[in-house]
């Protein structure tokens, strides 16, 4: 069975490239694992911090255990590079853990996409940094981040 094809779709130009950034930005916000691995090849491989994740299901797993720990989860992301069928992403999120602790997480993803839209290859660096919740920036309600919130350079992140 065919995936559905997920536009924009490569060779990318950098306003494509944007809009595919804004929507996997809206999915990871949705913190709906099986929503976000549809964006995802079968048999896509991760290396997402020091974890290696290969294929939906694990996808799911990983994206489920995630979002258990990063509680009240915001993210943005902002396009950095271009090439045809690549894109790298900075990006930061906002969360904290069950204790109350607040973090601000930075990293960078480089990704790859099959002609179909969908990733096959994701690689995340990520640090955590804390934070108090008064230093928190990303306020929106739970969910897709509003259209008017500033992104990470007019934050100034």
């Amino acid at each position: 069975m065919m995936d559905t094809p997920r536009p924009p779709l490569p060779p990318f130009t950098p306003e494509t490239a944007a809009a595919k950034v804004r929507l996997a930005e809206d999915g990871w916000n949705s913190r709906d694992p099986a929503r976000v691995a549809l964006a995802y090849t079968p048999d896509s491989r991760w290396r997402n911090r020091a974890e290696f994740v290969t294929g939906r299901d694990a996808i799911i797993a990983f994206l489920t255990r995630k979002w258990q720990r990063e509680l009240d989860y915001r993210l943005i992301k902002e396009l950095w590079a271009v090439t045809d069928t690549r894109i790298a992403v900075r990006f930061a999120y906002e969360w904290h853990d069950d204790s109350g602790t607040w973090f601000r997480s930075y990293g960078n993803e480089n990704w790859e996409f099959d002609a179909a839209g969908l990733m096959h290859s994701r690689f995340a660096c990520i640090n955590d940094a804390p934070i108090a919740e008064a230093d928190r920036r990303f306020r929106w309600p739970l969910g897709r981040r509003p259209d008017d919130h500033p992104g990470l350079s007019a934050l100034g992140l």
